[in-house]
């Protein structure tokens, strides 16, 4: 028995390149009854986060400290383990999702086939992004909801705020319960904020946050029996947030035309 959580997730699943798919283990059919009266902290994120990124860690494959994509993020991200107060830890998943997400510890986790289509200032926009959901505190709701669904907690068990360990088969309901969340277009709009402005801070370009959406709008067309589409259904719509985008770095003077935005045929991580 362990105590876990879940974490946030900004993209979505979607069959890609050639890897093993992310392992979130066997659901089971538990139903939770509500808990209003659960109390529930980012103490409380914080801490099983970190046990929960040690299951993901142990149940799918991580590219090792040689392989290009370890080095790649780590060429990227290796300045930024402490940022805004947050103490950050990134690792790489070799599966054929299309995700990246970042927990209540400060960990991050990017998939493989994302960096497989994302430039370098692509990726610094989306794990921006992601950075931003850690320090806003978004994580609360979502992995609480998560959490009370798995255990398939009542009010009345609950309402002592303990914290109750679950088993394998229930972290596994607790990552489909989270895949199937979303967050509000606030707290989406404030991390793109967060996003943009990670990258304007550090002299990177800000362009790469615009054609990150773009390419999110390529993968969600024509895709709406996908598990990717079903979740950007619940998201704001990525060509506007990319417009959003452009917007304010024009204002900015900080725009440069990208030229045409499309996905990649060849792996960008070699």
């Amino acid at each position: 028995m362990k105590k876990i959580t879940i974490c946030l997730l900004f993209l979505g699943a979607m069959n890609a390149v050639t890897a093993q798919k992310i392992n979130l283990g066997k659901a089971v059919g538990v139903v939770s009854k509500g808990a209003k009266a659960f109390t529930f902290t980012n103490e409380d994120a914080v801490k099983l986060s970190k046990e929960f990124v040690d299951w993901m860690d142990k149940n799918n494959q991580v590219a090792g400290p040689k392989d290009p994509y370890t080095v790649r993020l780590n060429k990227l991200f290796a300045k930024h383990k402490s940022q805004d107060g947050l103490a950050l830890n990134y690792k790489v998943y070799k599966v054929k999702d299309i995700n990246a997400f970042a927990c209540a510890d400060g960990s991050v986790r990017v998939f493989s086939s994302l960096m497989d289509i994302m430039t370098d200032d692509e990726l610094l926009a989306v794990i921006g992004h992601e950075i931003g959901h850690v320090k806003n505190q978004d994580t609360k709701d979502a992995i609480k909801s998560a959490y009370l669904k798995a255990a398939a907690l009542d009010a009345a068990s609950s309402a002592s705020g303990t914290v109750a360990a679950l088993n394998d088969s229930q972290v596994g309901k607790m990552a489909n319960e989270f895949l199937d969340a979303s967050h509000s277009k606030k707290q989406e709009s404030e991390a793109d904020t967060y996003s943009y402005d990670f990258m304007k801070a550090n002299n990177y370009n800000v362009v790469g946050a615009y054609s990150a959406f773009k390419k999110l709008a390529l993968l969600s067309e024509g895709s709406t029996q996908t598990g990717f589409q079903k979740m950007f259904n619940s998201h704001p719509d990525s060509e506007k947030r990319a417009q959003a985008i452009k917007k304010r770095a024009e204002k900015d003077g900080l725009w440069k035309d990208p030229g045409t935005i499309a996905i990649p045929t060849t792996k960008l991580t070699k």
